[in-house]
């Protein structure tokens, strides 16, 4: 079988769940079956054929399981968000299309993506304006700087900044990797890269740091950090390159966790999430402890699709944010330990795929974006789940393809795009 129909056949039990996802909310709401689950799944599944037929024609030897991978993870939080708000539902799936559109226009429009090279700069500088954008003429959100608020539409910025720093880091550590390994200096026991060449890459990943330092998204800076020191590895192959960045991010951490009161009020509710004092406290620890509290319900199994308290008779909020930062909690308290497990399975697919890739591109460029790319995906999968589960602070970062987020799903369909382009050209044929 050819690696499209492969795809092909991927994207059916995709449209499947989702068929059986809704049946299941119309059986939990209105004790009866209806008609529309079958509509829904039918036009999820030509919604994504129209998305193959454009990758069956422009990159017939990309990978075949990733776009699969990706829809499954998209049908299964479009049934989580429909199951929590019916409208919020209808929102994300006109995301959802749109998210397919960019999908197939950076496919048709980037056939060659190393012509990305030549605007590294421009895309860096598109990049940092993009961050500090929120803070100009957006609002805050949670003491945090995330969205760009025009009329009834919001979007965060930071979604594509991402990919525009991933796309700079790369293009400059494929011309510069050599002569940082080549000119490196010992201090201390610990390599570094010489100054002329790694200035110019810590000057703009810097100003991209501080300009989130500004607007008080951490969340974003901790992918941010970790694409530079993952990307740094890959390209030098020097683990003390790693050590001092860790370092680096240690002392950066104290200093933030001390100076920033939005941060420090976070980091005191995952040290303290059932102190009455910070539960009581409006932006205290309630939502994290709910988040365990929902959790610790679910069990092994859970309680059951659609059972999950999200607000008692009275309207009171029993789960906040449950359709964007608290939805892996949903998941958990309605599937158990059990269903939660299966949906980071399917992640840590997505990123062996992506890292095979990587491994396998013909050119370094598409080997560094390839790479730098599934690490921002797994890392902003580890900072939510992590946030959640209380393994880390928490922060306001979707999860990738399931949370409620227009800017979210778009961006992450044009990352999922570029590394199609990179998988096409390196299983290509000699």
């Amino acid at each position: 079988m050819s690696a499209r129909n492969r795809e092909l056949v991927g994207l059916i039990p995709s449209s499947l769940l989702l068929t059986a996802g809704f049946a299941a909310v119309f059986i939990q709401r209105q004790a009866q079956l209806s008609g529309l689950s079958l509509t829904y799944g039918a036009i999820f599944l030509g919604l994504c054929l129209a998305a193959h037929i454009v990758v069956r024609m422009t990159l017939p030897d990309a990978d075949p399981y990733l776009f699969p991978l990706v829809a499954l993870l998209a049908c299964f939080g479009l049934v989580m968000i429909y199951r929590i708000d019916q409208k919020l539902a209808r929102e994300q799936a006109q995301w959802f299309v749109l998210g397919l559109i960019c999908f197939a226009a950076t496919i048709v429009l980037l056939r060659d993506y190393r012509r990305l090279e030549r605007y590294r700069y421009l895309i860096a500088i598109v990049s940092i304006g993009l961050l500090v954008l929120p803070r100009l003429v957006g609002s805050t959100d949670n003491g945090a700087y995330i969205a760009v608020h025009a009329g009834p539409i919001s979007f965060q910025p930071g979604e594509f900044s991402k990919l525009g720093i991933v796309i700079f880091l790369a293009a400059y550590l494929r011309d510069t990797r050599q002569v940082m390994v080549m000119g490196a200096r010992r201090f201390l026991g610990l390599t570094f890269p010489p100054l002329r060449h790694f200035g110019p890459l810590i000057a703009v990943w810097g100003l991209a740091m501080a300009m989130l330092f500004v607007t008080h998204d951490i969340g974003t800076s901790v992918m941010f950090f970790g694409a530079l020191v993952a990307l740094l590895y890959i390209a030098t192959n020097r683990v003390s390159f790693v050590i001092s960045g860790l370092a680096l991010f240690a002392g950066g951490s104290y200093l933030v966790g001390n100076g920033i009161g939005h941060i420090r009020d976070r980091v005191a509710a995952w040290l303290h999430p059932f102190q009455p004092a910070l539960y009581n406290k409006p932006g205290g620890s309630y939502q994290l402890s709910q988040s365990l509290f929902a959790q610790a319900d679910g069990g092994l199994f859970g309680t059951g699709f659609g059972q999950a308290l999200l607000k008692l008779p009275n309207g009171e909020t029993i789960v906040p944010a449950a359709h964007t930062d608290l939805i892996y909690a949903i998941i958990t308290n309605e599937l158990g330990l059990a269903g939660a497990t299966a949906v980071l399975l399917i992640y840590a697919l997505i990123m062996q795929r992506g890292f095979k890739i990587a491994m396998l591109a013909r050119d370094s460029f598409g080997t560094l974006l390839a790479a730098g790319l599934t690490t921002v995906v797994a890392l902003q999968v580890f900072v939510i789940v992590g946030g959640v589960t209380k393994v880390i602070p928490l922060t306001g970062v979707t999860l990738p393809f399931i949370s409620y987020g227009g800017s979210s799903i778009v961006a992450n369909f044009v990352l999922v795009a570029l590394l199609l382009l990179i998988s096409d050209r390196a299983r290509r044929p000699a």
